[in-house]
This record gives C-alpha cells, sequence and structure tokens, in this order.
C-alpha cells in the first residue's frame, strides 16, 4: 500500500511539475514575442493570406516530412550502430515524445530522461539507451559548434551586432575551446581525468565543497566520463553504414530544420540568400542551447526577431516567428503530448 501511494503521489508531483513548466513556456514565448513586437517590429503586425497558399503548404508540409522522417531515422541508425534496434512505430512516436518533453523542461533535460524511459520500456537496455540518445544529442551538437563560428565569422548580415564585435570573436574561441573537449572526452578522455580530479582536489582543500561532496562529485564524474567515452567508441566500432548514415541523416535533419525561415521569408515575397538565412539560424540555435528557460522559450523569439529584423519588415516579422515556432516546435509539442497520453494509458492497462 505503501509503494502505490508513494507512486501516486510521484506521478501527481511531476504532473504538477509539467503542468508548471508548460504554463511557464507558455508565458515566456508571449513575454518573447511582445519584446520583439515593441523593440524590432515597430508594434507591427499583420496576417499574410500567402503562407496558406496551396504551394506554401505543400512545401512545409514535404519540408516537415523530411524533419520529422530525419528525426527518427538519426536515432534508429545510431541505435543500429550500437546492436539494438526498435520498429520505426515506436521510434517516431518517440520523435514527438521528446519534442514535448524538451520543450517544456529547462535546459532540454527532460528529453534525454524520457527518451531512456520510453526505449528501456520498449526493451533497450537503460545503458545502450543512455548511450544512444547522448550520442544522437552530441552529433548534432558537433555540426551546430562547428558552423556557429563559421557564420559568425564569415557573414556581413552579421555586421554591426553585438555578437560579431569582441564578443562574437571570444565566442568562435570558447567553441573550439568546447569542440577541442569533446575530442578529448571521446578520444582521449584519460587525459581529462588528472586535471578534473585536481579541481575537484583544489575545491576540497579551499572548503568550499565538503569531503562527503567531494567523493560524490569524484566518483559520478569518473564513472561518467569512461562509460560515455566507451559508449562513443562502441559506437564507432558499430556497422560502419550504420554510423555514416546516422551522421548522415543528422545532417539532414538539421539542414531541414534550418530551412523553414527561408521557406516562410520566400513565400511571402522576399528575395532571401538562402545561406544568409540558414547560417542566422544556426547561430540563433547555438544559442537556443544555452537558454535556462523551457525550450528556450522566449530567448529563441528575441535572438529571431534581432537577427531577422534585417531582412523581414516589422508587420512580417512576428509573423514568421511564430510561423517558425508553430511548424518546428509547436505542432510536434501537441502530437508529443497525445502520444504520451496514450503511452501512459497504455502503461496504466497493463497488470502489473
Amino acid at each position: 500500500m505503501t509503494d502505490h501511494t508513494d507512486t501516486n503521489y510521484q506521478q501527481r508531483t511531476s504532473a504538477r511539475r509539467l503542468i508548471l513548466f508548460s504554463l511557464l513556456f507558455l508565458l515566456l514565448t508571449a513575454a518573447g514575442l511582445y519584446a520583439v513586437y515593441d523593440r524590432f517590429a515597430g508594434r507591427s503586425i499583420s496576417f499574410d493570406a500567402r503562407l496558406l497558399a496551396p504551394d506554401t503548404l505543400a512545401a512545409i508540409a514535404g519540408l516537415l516530412l523530411v524533419y520529422f522522417s530525419a528525426d527518427g531515422l538519426r536515432l534508429h541508425f545510431t541505435l543500429r550502430a550500437l546492436g539494438h534496434r526498435l520498429s520505426f512505430a515506436r521510434l517516431f512516436r518517440l520523435v514527438f515524445i521528446n519534442l514535448f518533453f524538451s520543450n517544456v523542461t529547462p535546459m532540454a533535460t527532460g528529453g534525454g530522461f524520457a527518451q531512456i524511459w520510453f526505449l528501456h520500456r520498449h526493451g533497450v537496455p537503460v545503458g545502450t539507451a543512455t548511450a544512444a540518445t547522448t550520442i544522437r544529442t552530441v552529433l548534432a551538437v558537433l555540426f551546430i559548434f562547428t558552423l556557429t563560428p563559421v557564420f559568425l565569422l564569415t557573414l556581413d548580415a552579421f555586421d554591426g551586432k553585438t555578437i560579431t564585435g569582441d564578443l562574437g570573436f571570444l565566442l568562435a574561441i570558447f567553441i573550439v575551446l568546447y569542440l577541442i573537449f569533446f575530442i578529448i572526452l571521446l578520444f582521449r578522455t584519460r587525459w581529462l581525468l588528472g586535471p578534473l580530479s585536481a579541481l575537484l582536489s583544489t575545491l576540497n582543500r579551499w572548503h568550499l565543497i565538503s569531503n562527503e561532496r567531494h567523493k560524490r562529485w569524484h566518483f559520478r564524474m569518473l564513472r561518467e566520463m569512461l562509460h560515455f567515452s566507451g559508449s562513443f567508441r562502441d559506437y564507432l566500432q558499430g556497422n560502419p553504414v550504420f554510423v555514416a548514415l546516422s551522421v548522415v541523416f543528422t545532417a539532414v535533419f538539421l539542414l531541414s530544420l534550418f530551412s523553414f525561415p527561408a521557406l516562410l521569408i520566400h513565400s511571402l515575397g522576399y528575395d532571401v540568400d538562402y545561406l544568409v538565412s540558414v547560417g542566422l539560424l544556426v547561430v540563433t540555435t547555438f544559442i537556443m542551447y544555452f537558454s535556462p528557460t523551457p525550450g528556450a522559450s522566449g530567448i529563441s523569439e528575441g535572438v529571431f526577431g534581432s537577427f531577422f529584423s534585417g531582412i523581414l519588415s516589422g508587420n512580417h516579422l512576428i509573423l514568421v516567428i511564430v510561423s517558425w515556432r508553430l511548424v518546428t516546435i509547436y505542432l510536434g509539442m501537441i502530437i508529443g503530448l497525445i502520444v504520451l497520453q496514450r503511452e501512459l494509458f497504455k502503461k496504466r492497462r497493463i497488470p502489473g
């Protein structure tokens, strides 16, 4: 009886947190849109029926099909490289569950846990599920973090932007150091163990962390770093075809994601430079990775508005932002919420 009561309490607590984060997502999104409306759109907004033209809707639907399919296939081939597989029906349910959770939890933390829960529920060992979801994320991060300094330092569209002055140069250096850290973590993990252990020992010696916390953090650091590097080696030693396809579909997924603004802007009659539009969204996405808000809500709208205000007129800026978030985030979140409810309903029906 106690275990059942505890489980019900945990479920109610999780539901409350989910509702709270969802409300926070909506409030921050509204705040971000108002900031763009007030600062970059000249307090102007109007609907343009060209976004609902049949050829525009067909192009958006086609790009959405590529976007969602590539998202599922990049995880599929990562799992196959690790020696496991999941049916496509379950795989694509996971795509939408991840979209929902990653956008209603701060720093996208819930997305990873939700994916691991779902994969384990359908027969994938926890270790493999953790490795697959982490590697899938790392592949996307490596693409984005590699391209961001290139666009920051080469695109004329960033001339005059605050981010491209001294801050942009420092940001490029930070990205390069971040990538070097990742490469060492993946291929020369033990090089990092000594310096990080020394850092924790120094914090303990300066009484910034207790002895107990020092031991616990040191153990977790060693375990997670070795486990992650080991999982990545297993991935690289998997079937080369599956490894290559996981990289290819990661690239296709990101390219389709970055293509939506150009499609929307072009449908409104603007002569948009596709490379400039992609570059602006790559940097926007990079900034979103460091957002502490659920799904980068508020921040994504503000950054997008700042970057694209030089391309779009004020009355179209809010319209494109809402349309961009609708097709890439909101639609997937709604489908994910429905799929999640069905999964939880099926779980409750399973006798146990």
